[in-house]
């Protein structure tokens, strides 16, 4: 028996009219998820295939009560919803990622030609032709907290679309609810959304595993927050949305056939490489801590602190997902918060290697019950499962230390003492005088062409007091004359120890040590600009963050973005920039 109540059984649902078909609508569709996996039984058919099939002159509406699509319910034996997106007023373009569009083959000037209907089509008001979009089920861990059924509350799968060999699977964030919105209202606002529109971009520019950005659309709709702000609805990729909440709530249901049903897609489609190994679920695990592992490191080498690592946010594929209330550091403070809703610092940024393999030992619970079909391993697998979790810190460590050697400009001679010889002294001159970490790594690049001269180096170590809020240190000699010690007798002996010419290497440095970062501020003044109506410099500073983060200076006709290399003004400090 249906578990919605029977006054909506006869409610009918409006679903959107098609997109024409153009350059930005013109998709090959290749939906593997919704295809090889249970979907809820409650939505058996897809909504426009009733709609193909239904003989009735309304072409607009289909018989599915639209509590099924909307009202939050539980979903059990199944991986997805069937989902249509909301209508939104007055949809405007405001951004497009040419790299993202070009992932899936699109050209982003297309989208400008024809802004209103591409505003129209990746608002999810029209409907991209053969999209059939739907909802995940999945659940978590959030602030170590097990939650229950979480899903796709606001994001909804368009579909999967296959480009050069590479499968990208298309979300509408911010679209409306599904059945698993629970008490919220499924939109999007417009400062969070261009925050994830251009963090996705960057990251991905700055070497960093993540999801990517593709279209951002404003809307009209007012969405009640701590204060009414209006919507948006952001289009973003990868190549799967699964997390390792998606393993935990079948798992937790006592379902371990669909538990292994998604394992088994998820090795089919992602690592093929070893689907016909033994103790195939271990081999997963080991994959996933090794991605993780990687992706964590590179956070931490950046200086980015991710903020919300429940487990529904930590993707199979070791990628970066669900950009909230993150931040670049400012000043080095390892025990940074960048969370309001975090006091207890669960997600700090030195905390971020450890909050994730805690994790990967919450993903290993259901992938152990699939090797002895039990929820209680037996000792071989626990064996299995401890290797696998023991191969997360050594991979951190070397994953860490090549990105911070490179930063650090050690390209050809590597010691086994990198780490605590010359990256970790640096680090700590940086963390008493709480010096700004970003213009830190850039001034590093400054080094080489000093030759080890004496005043020039003292001249780097002013610099960088100047960028410090220890006021004792930044306007005493004591700390200056440390750091200067420091450049001198420890970095620079390291860096000509490897015999490449001053200027070669200050060169191949800058590109590991960006100077244009998207620290809170910046995205703040960003979102100001938009909403006095300059939304043309979102657009302009994801290319200033993309194309142009490692130049020294921001390109012409964007003078105004220079500030964004300079200090964090007094209004700057970390705001919390949640949904």
């Amino acid at each position: 028996m249906s578990t919605v109540s029977s006054a909506t059984s006869f409610a009918r649902t409006t679903l959107r009219p098609p997109a024409p078909l153009t350059d930005f609508t013109r998709l090959k569709w290749a939906d593997t998820f919704t295809r090889e996996l249970p979907g809820d039984p409650e939505l058996p058919e897809a909504p426009y295939s009733v709609l193909e099939r239904q003989s009735s002159d309304d072409k607009e509406s289909v018989p599915v009560p639209e509590a099924l699509l909307r009202a939050s319910r539980q979903v059990r034996g199944a991986l997805w919803s069937w989902a249509v997106p909301e209508s939104h007023e007055a949809p405007r373009l405001a951004g497009v990622s040419s790299s993202g569009a070009r992932l899936l083959g699109l050209d982003s000037h297309a989208f400008w030609r024809d802004a209103t209907t591409a505003a129209e089509a990746w608002s999810g008001n029209l409907r991209l032709p053969g999209s059939n979009s739907w909802a995940a089920n999945y659940g978590g861990h959030q602030f170590g907290v097990w939650a229950g059924q979480l899903g796709d509350g606001r994001a909804m799968s368009l579909g999967e679309v296959l480009h050069n060999s590479q499968r990208w699977e298309i979300q509408l964030k911010g679209a409306g609810r599904t059945p698993y919105a629970r008490f919220a209202d499924g939109y999007a606002v417009r400062r969070s959304s261009i925050r994830e529109y251009l963090a996705a971009e960057h990251l991905h520019a700055l070497g960093i595993p993540t999801a990517r950005s593709l279209a951002l659309v404003f809307t009209d709709r007012v969405v009640e927050r701590e204060q009414p702000e209006r919507g948006a609805v952001l289009s973003r990729l990868a190549p799967s949305w699964v997390r390792f909440g998606s393993f935990e709530l079948p798992a937790s249901r006592g379902d371990l056939e669909l538990t292994r049903q998604l394992a088994d897609y998820v090795v089919h489609h992602h690592f093929a490489e070893f689907a016909d190994a033994d103790s195939v679920y271990m081999r997963l695990l080991e994959r996933v801590c090794n991605l993780t592992a990687r992706m964590v490191a590179r956070w931490q080498a950046a200086g980015f602190c991710h903020g919300v690592m429940n487990t529904d946010n930590m993707s199979i594929l070791g990628l970066t997902i669900d950009y909230g209330p993150f931040a670049f550091l400012d000043a080095y403070d390892p025990a940074f918060i960048c969370n309001h809703s975090d006091p207890a610092g669960r997600y700090a940024f030195d905390e971020q290697p450890r909050v994730a393999l805690w994790n990967l030992m919450r993903l290993a619970a259901p992938l152990a019950a699939l090797v002895d079909g039990a929820a209680e391993p037996g000792p071989k697998t626990v064996r299995m499962i401890t290797d696998a979790l023991n191969q997360f810190g050594p991979e951190f460590r070397r994953e860490y230390l090549q990105v911070m050697r490179r930063r650090f400009g050690l390209f050809a001679d590597h010691r086994d003492d990198d780490l605590e010889a010359v990256i970790q002294p640096y680090l700590d001159l940086l963390q008493e005088a709480k010096t700004d970490y970003i213009f830190a790594m850039r001034t590093l690049c400054s080094v080489p062409e000093t030759l080890g001269n004496h005043d020039k180096l003292t001249a780097l170590a002013a610099r960088l007091a100047e960028r410090s809020l220890n006021v004792a240190c930044r306007d005493t000699s004591e700390w200056q004359h440390r750091m200067c010690n420091y450049l001198e007798s420890v970095y620079t002996p390291r860096l000509q120890a490897q015999s490449i010419a001053p200027a070669e290497l200050a060169t191949r440095m800058k590109q590991e040590n960006p100077t244009f970062v998207l620290r809170n501020w910046v995205a703040q003044d960003v979102i100001e600009r938009a909403e006095r109506g300059d939304v043309a410099w979102i657009d302009k500073v994801l290319d200033l963050l993309t194309t142009h983060a490692f130049d020294d200076h921001a390109p012409s006709g964007m003078e105004d973005a220079e500030k964004y290399a300079g200090p964090v003004p007094e209004w700057g400090e970390v705001s919390d920039m949640t949904t």
